[in-house]
């Protein structure tokens, strides 16, 4: 707990109490007086009065000069609509270089234009949109000052048409579609713009290369001649009906045919609060989890794609950091069904964002699951410029035991968690850090069931510093949460330095030395990774990294080195090894695409470990694009395990057809899963934000190969609002 304090007052004394870096970059949107049409025509009259957004500053591979690829903005709105117009020269002549019409794009790996409105004018949260040079869309939310969900989804227009010189994009976003502060005249704002075939990534007002133009802290100022309208009445139903065919052939079922419907509801409390209300939820319309090879001795973590669960949800998922997160929505309606559930989020008012989730599952005779209650609370105030304090209470109870169920574990009959965390970012964005305490209330669990930890960062241009502990209790339980290990402390410095070259194909290089320490709860080391790594950042965007590296273990529990065989090592079982890894990814520009690891050195109980990782891309852009994933692992280990060897392939074919038609087809083979999984989806957005799904799904079970369930799914949903 002193630790926590002392890093708390750190914290406060770091942070930097500073006007908006780039408040004089001001754009003035006015009202129009004429319709506008979206089809990427910019003929209105609506455009020839609109200001000019223009000059915009290099980011990549330099920021220090005007970009050399000319973006012009311009934006105007009226009582239901913000409407942007984007005009994006090309500054070499050919084809525009994309992966393909989906949506939610790479952004790297596409010509593009996006924007990004803080709608709070808070520096934190906000939505972002766009599209790349054929006119795949991009939207999402975004929160912690830069970073972007794209699994969000809203009603909004956009249109991009062709030029010999130049892409126009054109859009048009509704103002129930997305949240902001009644009353306020200005918003953040930035243009980003990226160009494959010059390299360069660009925005509107100054961003320093080491943050992404994403950073709100860097935003400029969009001035309103009057405050935004009000969005008015905001109700929004998503109805679905699906039908589908299942069978499980490996526990010998029938045949199963079933009809299901349900459906949310979106209700504006306010323009800038939500709430959320579902029945009988479905997710079949989101890919299956692609898979991984685990050699790790905990728990993966995937993340969440549920569009329920999305909106504010970094409010909710985004408490703690990645090893230590007390509330993590996938551990709801993953083994028995979701009956209801509801959310309200957002802002209060300027400084103050609420989260308050219910939701409620049936019980599951199948898999001994009884009916549980998920209820989640979130408050959070802001501090400084763009810091804030966040107060989080979790809780789970369990009633309707199926016979034989048991009441441990994630069955118990109750479990809560209570938090409270800083999270500090300086408003240049040079300082970034947290610090956190969390306890957990479980049946017959008392005492060291507290957690603890904190992070503080100092980044620029040449260097980044940092560090983070985490103490985690051997009775800590995050029963719904993603916290795979109990009982440790750990301490986690690291320093890196780039250089930046004046002339060459080399753009940065520098290194990084990263060191990872674990102990138990009587300070005694059970783990530590030091690893030195070295980078090269070519001018073309290529990327080439080495590394170095040594393990040290000491297992505080019986562990499988292979997760495969069922032999395990003892306990305080203590390895030693040193490994190498080289990796490099292509240019992102060409048609052919790739990347690769390799990784060889030591392993578990003197043996050896031979990794390969590589992926491997064409697209025939915009309408294909075929990637082949695949892992290798070899490892060495003396008796009972000896040599074994794990693949895990996996093809993967995306066909847009338009930017609202996609049909995604995927395989996977994993030897260590023992799994063989095909799943195809098509989809058909035939009007914003309403869909039409066919899913089909196999798995089958490689070694004697035979079918283990096969399913197929039609889904219809349809955005209805007023």
């Amino acid at each position: 707990m002193k630790l926590s304090l002392l890093l708390i007052c750190c914290l406060f004394s770091l942070h930097i109490l500073a006007q908006k870096k780039n408040s004089n970059y001001q754009y003035h949107i006015h009202r129009v007086t004429s319709p506008v049409k979206i089809d990427g025509i910019i003929d209105e009259q609506v455009w020839q009065d609109a200001e000019v957004a223009k000059n915009f500053r290099m980011v990549l591979p330099m920021d220090t000069s005007v970009s050399k690829v000319p973006t012009e903005v311009r934006m105007a709105y009226d009582d239901k609509n913000i409407y942007i117009e984007a005009t994006c020269y090309k500054a070499l002549p050919g084809q525009s270089m994309v992966e393909s019409l989906k949506r939610d794009f790479a952004f790297q790996k596409n010509d593009n234009f996006i924007f990004f409105m803080d709608t709070y004018n808070d520096l934190t949260n906000g939505f972002s949109f766009g599209a790349n040079a054929v006119g795949a869309e991009w939207d999402g939310t975004m929160y912690e000052g830069g970073k972007v969900d794209l699994n969000w989804t809203n009603k909004w227009e956009s249109a991009v048409k062709d030029y010999p010189d130049k892409y126009i994009f054109e859009a048009s976003i509704p103002f129930k579609s997305i949240r902001y502060k009644k009353g306020i005249s200005e918003w953040g704002i930035n243009f980003s713009r990226n160009d494959l075939k010059t390299t360069e990534k660009s925005s509107w007002t100054p961003v320093p290369r080491q943050f992404p133009t994403a950073s709100l802290a860097y935003t400029g100022t969009l001035v309103w001649d009057t405050p935004p309208p009000e969005a008015g009445q905001n109700i929004s139903l998503i109805p679905y009906v699906l039908t589908g065919i299942s069978k499980d052939y490996q526990n010998h079922k029938n045949t199963a045919v079933h009809v299901e419907a349900g459906g949310d509801a979106k209700i504006a409390i306010s323009s800038a609060l939500n709430l959320d209300l579902t029945v009988h939820p479905d997710f079949s319309q989101v890919d299956a989890d692609k898979q991984v090879t685990n050699l790790s001795r905990y728990e993966l973590f995937y993340p969440e794609t549920r569009q329920f669960f999305l909106e504010n949800g970094d409010q909710f998922n985004n408490f703690g950091y990645a090893s230590i997160r007390p509330f993590f929505s996938r551990r709801i309606g993953l083994t028995s069904n979701i009956i209801a559930g509801a959310r309200l989020s957002g802002k209060l008012d300027r400084n103050w964002r609420i989260g308050v989730m219910d939701m409620q599952t049936n019980s599951n005779d199948d898999n001994r699951v009884p009916a549980q209650n998920f209820t989640m609370i979130a408050l959070q105030r802001k501090v400084f410029a763009r810091s804030n304090i966040g107060f989080m209470l979790v809780n789970k109870e369990s009633f309707n035991y199926p016979p034989g169920a048991a009441t441990t574990g994630a069955n118990s009959k109750y479990n809560t968690n209570f938090g409270i965390e800083y999270n500090l970012a300086s408003a240049d964005n040079l300082f970034t850090g947290k610090a956190l305490v969390l306890k957990s209330f479980s049946p017959n669990k008392k005492g060291h069931d507290y957690t603890q930890a904190g992070n503080l960062q100092f980044a620029n241009k040449y260097w980044t510093v940092g560090g983070q502990y985490e103490v985690v209790g051997a009775n800590y339980d995050a029963g719904v949460g993603y916290v795979p290990r109990q009982g440790y402390i750990k301490f986690n410095p690291y320093i890196s330095r780039l250089f930046f070259p004046k002339e060459g194909i080399i753009l940065s290089h520098g290194p990084t030395l990263n060191l990872t320490d674990y102990y138990d709860g009587g300070f005694k080391p059970t783990d530590n990774r030091a690893f030195l790594s070295y980078q090269v950042t070519f001018r073309s965007k290529s990327i080439l990294t080495a590394l170095v590296e040594h393990d040290y273990v000491r297992l505080l529990a019986p562990y499988d080195p292979t997760n495969y065989t069922g032999n395990f090592l003892p306990i305080g079982q203590q390895s030693h090894w040193n490994n190498a890894e080289i990796s490099f990814f292509s240019v992102p520009q060409s048609l052919f695409t790739y990347d690769f690891t390799l990784d060889y050195g030591g392993y578990y109980d003197g043996g050896k470990k031979f990794s390969l990782a590589n992926d491997v891309g064409y697209r025939f852009q915009p309408y294909v694009n075929i990637q082949m994933a695949t892992t290798y692992n070899n490892l060495q280990l003396p008796q009972p395990w000896g040599q074994k060897s794990f693949w895990l392939v996996g093809p993967r074919v995306d066909v847009t057809m338009t930017n609202k038609f996609y049909l995604t087809g995927f395989f996977q083979y994993n030897e260590q899963g023992k799994n063989i999984n095909i799943n195809t989806r098509l989809q058909w957005r035939y009007r914003p934000a309403s869909d039409f799904f066919i899913v089909y799904t196999d798995n089958y079970l490689p070694r004697p190969f035979f079918v283990k369930n096969r399913g197929l799914v039609f889904k219809f949903t349809y955005w209805l609002n007023n």
